[in-house]
């Protein structure tokens, strides 16, 4: 089947699920989700259901509005051996409804929110046999008014799509430019010829659009060109984790100008991070970014991330915060 028909499957199954919650039409019965915490791993369709009855349970009338769908060939990556799909599609969002119930022990705001997502998939035999999602928490958390952490260094709100408005490729639309992946990569290895001492050991300027948009996950926020990104996002990141590295990428997709990668940022915790004192824990740090070229530079850049899960490895219950705010703290060791 060709890319622009697996898309199209992918766009129905998921427009589905979030109008009906329904796993079972969407997914195989063994199929896995990896989600973001506190889900974890689940085990099959029903396991995946259950997930979905929770958000449909506190947003009922639940509206999935893609910013960004995309879909590819999914190129290789040396550092993982494990089995992978050979095609994925991946979607940025939000879904929009009525905050009617509490979810986790966020509290219901009963007005509209936006609960940001980034997914990928593997599209096999008509249905979804993994998936991988992000949930942004963390940001559902600031818009019911208790935000867990210190103020972001970057500026707040909601993310916006994509500048042309051209984020959902469902077909095959044409694209004369040069492969996104490419450029992606080669920006990646500029920034890991860090030298653990000077910025401009990173010579990846080169692959950024002059005031380019990142846009990052609740806790960190959104910032402007390289000034920006370096003083709110990249500097507090590699103080905080200065031997990061990746255990690899699960999904390496181009379509058109856009591009994502997807994979686990491994780091010790060394230096204060989001408001949270160092602890020397090694982190596992599970992340998706989704690019978009304007030429042959990278113009905006999403990251979602599971801050809630990297809090977690912190010792930071940030759930358990929640409930404290709320007059309901522990009573007991």
């Amino acid at each position: 089947m060709p890319v622009s028909g697996i898309k199209a499957q992918a766009h129905a199954l998921l427009a589905d699920l979030a109008r009906t919650g329904d796993a079972n039409r969407a997914y195989h019965s063994d199929a896995l989700a990896m989600a973001s915490h506190p889900w974890g791993v689940l085990e099959g369709a029903s396991a995946i259901g259950r997930l979905w009855a929770v958000l449909r349970a506190a947003l009922p009338d639940m509206e999935r509005r893609d910013l960004i769908f995309v879909g590819g060939e999914n190129r290789d990556d040396p550092r993982l051996d494990a089995p992978r799909a050979p095609h994925m599609v991946a979607a940025l969002g939000h879904l929009q409804g009525t905050f009617a119930t509490d979810l986790l022990g966020i509290p219901a705001t009963h007005g509209v929110v936006h609960l940001r997502y980034g997914e990928a998939h593997w599209i096999d035999g008509g249905k979804i046999r993994r998936s991988w999602l992000h949930f942004d928490l963390v940001d559902l958390m600031e818009q019911a008014g208790l935000f867990p952490l210190p103020p972001p260094f970057g500026a707040r709100g909601i993310w916006p799509g994509p500048a042309p408005q051209d984020g959902l490729r469902l077909g095959d639309e044409a694209w004369d430019g040069p492969d996104a992946l490419d450029t992606v990569f080669a920006m990646h290895a500029a920034l890991l010829s860090f030298d653990g001492k000077s910025l401009s050991s990173m010579p990846h300027d080169a692959y950024w659009t002059g005031d380019f948009m990142y846009y990052a996950a609740g806790g960190i926020g959104m910032t402007r060109g390289l000034a920006g990104f370096r003083a709110h996002h990249q500097i507090p990141f590699l103080k905080a984790f200065p031997d990061r590295t990746s255990e690899g990428h699960f999904i390496r997709i181009s379509d058109g100008p856009y591009a994502v990668t997807g994979g686990v940022v491994l780091g010790t915790h060394l230096g204060p991070y989001l408001g949270m004192t160092p602890t020397g824990r090694r982190i596992r740090m599970p992340v998706m970014d989704f690019y978009r070229l304007e030429g042959t530079r990278i113009a905006e850049n999403w990251l979602p991330m599971d801050v809630l899960g990297v809090a977690h490895q912190m010792g930071n219950d940030l759930l358990a915060r929640l409930a404290h705010y709320r007059g309901d703290p522990a009573r007991d060791l």
